[in-house]
């Protein structure tokens, strides 16, 4: 596989339209920084990274407003792809619907969030938009 974070993305979006609890996903060091996002961000509600003999995965548990039953995520889509890079100066960073959406980074100082690239001044790699 080429695109290991698009397909990361896809398996949360999959599971988000078909309503799932929960989405266990391969792990690497940048899935799980995007995940620690998300996870601070409000957008799911809570992670797990799991050890395993073969492949360690993350457990990502999807969150749901429980009155209504719609995703904390309504759109999770990659930015940046293996064909096609994408970066940003610190000035240039894309807002996501005004600043109610987040844009994911990857700088030279981590990955982080558009807000705190632009704190930071530092730019980078955008590597997904999520709202």
């Amino acid at each position: 596989m080429s695109d290991s974070i698009g397909d990361f993305l896809t398996r949360i979006r999959n599971a988000v339209q078909a309503n799932h609890r929960v989405v266990e996903v391969p792990a690497s060091n940048i899935k799980k920084r995007i995940t620690e996002i998300l996870y601070d961000q409000g957008f799911i509600l809570s992670y797990k990274f799991v050890e395993d003999k073969v492949q360690d995965k993350i457990k990502i548990a999807l969150k749901y407003d429980p009155m209504t039953g719609t995703p904390a995520i309504s759109s999770i889509q990659r930015a940046s792809t293996p064909g096609l890079r994408m970066y940003s100066g610190s000035n240039d960073i894309p807002r996501v619907i005004n600043g109610l959406g987040v844009a994911i980074v990857s700088t030279s100082s981590g990955v982080m969030t558009d807000k705190q690239a632009r704190k930071q001044n530092v730019g980078g790699e955008v590597i997904c938009y999520v709202y």
